[in-house]
């Protein structure tokens, strides 16, 4: 019959590391650093919504994903636009 591997969990790596274990053998460093987020609230208008409604429709994405998408491009922008200026 075949051994199977269980991956640990991370609590179990922890332990294992407070132990004094190797735990080098559960970082590839393939992953990706995931930042904090934190919440915020908004206030748009009706019809701003409306608008942001229609094009996650047409993008088939979320609300909140267009929000994002866009804000990022718009912050994009102003700084790729005030390092030019320097």
């Amino acid at each position: 019959m075949k051994k199977t591997y269980k991956k640990p969990t991370a609590d179990e790596i922890a332990n294992m590391a407070d132990r004094g274990k190797d735990i080098s053998r559960y970082f590839t460093n393939k992953g990706k650093m995931k930042y904090p987020t934190q919440r915020v609230n908004v206030d748009f208008t009706v019809e701003m919504l409306k608008e942001l409604d229609e094009m996650a429709g047409e993008l088939n994405i979320s609300r909140q994903a267009v929000i994002k998408s866009y804000l990022r491009q718009a912050l994009d922008q102003h700084n790729l636009a005030k390092s030019k200026t320097r």
